[in-house]
């Protein structure tokens, strides 16, 4: 039989997905399964987003540009340019879905075997894209005890080698729902103006910042034109996940020119999904207020159930829709498999991503799990309990954790 290539072997599973057979099973059992552990809103889908598809009435289902249509772009344009961006619609790529962004940049910026250092822990699929554009992750940690928190640019200095040509953030971030401030971006500002870094800013969450916290994005910066690139994507911004339209912005130019090579190799991004994109640019500011309104109780809810439980730590995230949670076990991936395969509570029982996937140190992330609040209020509390039962029969419980 044929071999597998070694990229192929390489390439790792989403820690987010692979428990899927466990919980198709349990649902084949009849069991009731809170899914915490993936980012899939219950939230409605704009009208306007919605509308737009039902309207369709292209006789030619064509190619796009392969940077996307000019009306999409010039449309998204004015929408950051509400958020001070000061950008031109020749500033953005469309991609399919933020993922295509990420890997384009991760493919124009860097050479194989250049090295992007990137908090973690962080989203579980940087490391896929990595392994396809054969570039190295050099991780650097944070952690729970301070929500966190940016480590020091010290520590950044320590990884800095002649190999090194960008760093990397999920602002705000997951799997964490940390928010950087502006103090901690001016600090990377300075340290990619000194090592003449990329800053990678992965944006998906922009919308979704709580108790009146602001948002920064590395665009609002002065000095890092031709450094910064944005990764953003319509799917959580509008509760769009199977749209899979996203976009690539940089005011580099060179960079620019080289990213559109990459996406004049895969055609074109979905012209369907671009429609419904720029029909979503006039969702009006009340619906982003209900929804933030909205994650901001399911956050309390979740957060102030996690810590009543037992043994359990949870920081207090600042934006996006997710929390890390320590939680009293010997192994989050037996945990998470264990709750769904071999527990239930009056039926019910909870996914959850185990939080090693989303670390790249070896050993980290062993009695963490991500938990996703993409659930409404009342199926939260449900979830909390399973968990609380859960974690009192679970066999590799660790007392005094």
């Amino acid at each position: 039989m044929p071999k597998i290539s070694q990229k192929g072997m390489d390439m790792p599973a989403s820690p987010i997905r692979k428990l899927t057979p466990f919980a198709d099973q349990a649902k084949k059992e009849g069991k009731k399964i809170y899914h915490l552990n993936i980012g899939q809103p219950d939230i409605q889908t704009p009208e306007v987003m919605l509308n737009a598809l039902k309207n369709i009435d292209f006789k030619v289902w064509a190619y796009t540009p392969s940077e996307g249509t000019a009306s999409y772009r010039t449309k998204l344009a004015s929408y950051y340019n509400k958020l001070n961006y000061n950008i031109e619609p020749t500033d953005i790529l469309v991609t399919n879905g933020g993922s295509e962004a990420i890997t384009i940049a991760m493919q124009a910026c860097l050479n194989p075997g250049e090295e992007v250092i990137i908090p973690e822990p962080f989203y579980a699929n940087y490391n896929g894209f990595a392994c396809s554009s054969d570039i190295v992750i050099k991780p650097i940690m944070s952690h729970i005890e301070n929500g966190f928190a940016l480590p020091s640019i010290a520590d950044f200095e320590k990884l800095i080698t002649e190999k090194t040509k960008a760093i990397a953030i999920c602002n705000p971030n997951n799997p964490t729902g940390y928010l950087y401030s502006r103090e901690e971006l001016e600090a990377l500002r300075e340290l990619c103006l000194k090592y003449d870094l990329y800053l990678f800013s992965d944006e998906a969450y922009r919308e979704f910042c709580y108790d009146g916290r602001e948002f920064i994005s590395p665009m609002h910066l002065e000095g890092l034109e031709n450094n910064v690139v944005v990764f953003d994507t319509v799917s959580k911004r509008y509760s769009a996940c199977g749209a899979r339209i996203g976009c690539l912005i940089t005011k580099n130019k060179e960079l620019y020119q080289t990213a559109l090579k990459f996406a004049q190799a895969r055609l074109s991004p979905s012209l369907e999904g671009q429609i419904a994109g720029e029909a979503a640019v006039d969702t009006p500011d009340a619906y982003f207020e209900a929804v933030s309104k909205e994650y901001t109780a399911r956050r309390d809810t979740l957060v102030k159930g996690l810590n009543q439980i037992k043994g359990v730590f949870c920081p207090n995230p600042g934006g996006a829709f997710y929390v890390v949670a320590r939680l009293p076990i010997d192994n989050a991936d037996k945990f998470c498999q264990w709750i769904l395969e071999s527990f239930s509570y009056e039926n019910e029982t909870v996914m959850m991503a185990p939080a090693t996937g989303f670390y790249s140190t070896i050993g980290f992330g062993l009695n963490e799990v991500r938990l996703a609040y993409v659930l409404n209020q009342e199926d939260l509390k449900k979830a909390l309990v399973c968990l609380e039962k859960a974690l009192e029969a679970y066999p590799g419980r660790k007392e005094g954790q």
